[in-house]
């Protein structure tokens, strides 16, 4: 099973970090591939470019064979869209292998609203991360998409190519990307919130007011 768990990583961090090995970990596999998107289309523009997030992802996961860098989505002009990356995606791997893309429960509540959002589950199989909050609107899209797709066991994410929506509570860090820029724009140390190559590059880059 290609497991892909893309976000903007602006910057990454340890929380993005352990939640891709505890994924590895509960869905099976060898390797998890963090996919940074180029041009986020419903979040605000990054504080550093795509190059320098893909400079501090390669660093983060240097010493960490099970997750790998897929940056494809560099490689396009304008907004980073989904359903076209699991189009191409599912192209490389053929019909019958396993693909599973993850995201948080956050981002799940407004599935409904991404582009194509009715053909991801044709491509792919979703992990949902529950993650602290309000959760889904009851009677919404994306809650009457879970329970039309829910399963409750990994086992059922290898039976099929795609197709099937899984709810994960992983422990989860609580540590957020905003919070370690503005920190960083207030001259405080973000130190221990990720790892000490990427803050050594950030200074060095004078990244996010570094």
């Amino acid at each position: 099973m290609h497991v892909i768990y893309g976000g903007t990583f602006d910057p990454i961090h340890h929380g993005h970090l352990r939640l891709a090995v505890e994924l590895r970990e509960r869905l099976g596999v060898p390797e998890v591939s963090l996919m940074p998107c180029h041009v986020p289309p419903h979040r605000d523009v990054p504080g550093a470019t795509s190059a320098q997030r893909v400079a501090l992802l390669e660093l983060a996961i240097a010493n960490e064979p099970g997750l790998t860098l897929d940056n494809r989505e560099l490689g396009r002009n304008g907004a980073s869209y989904t359903a076209e990356t699991l189009r191409q995606v599912r192209a490389e791997l053929g019909p019958e292998q396993p693909l599973t893309m993850v995201l948080g429960t956050d981002s799940f509540a407004s599935f409904d609203c991404w582009q194509e959002w009715q053909r991801i589950p044709e491509l792919a199989h979703i992990v949902v991360v529950r993650r602290p909050g309000p959760g889904l609107e009851s009677g919404s899209v994306p809650a009457r998409l879970l329970e039309e797709r829910a399963v409750d066991r990994v086992e059922a994410l290898y039976s099929a190519p795609c197709g099937h929506i899984l709810e994960l509570d992983p422990p989860l860090l609580d540590i957020s990307a905003t919070g370690i820029r503005e920190r960083i724009l207030s001259s405080r140390s973000p130190r221990y919130l990720l790892p000490d190559s990427v803050w050594h590059e950030i200074r060095r880059l004078g990244l996010y007011g570094a």
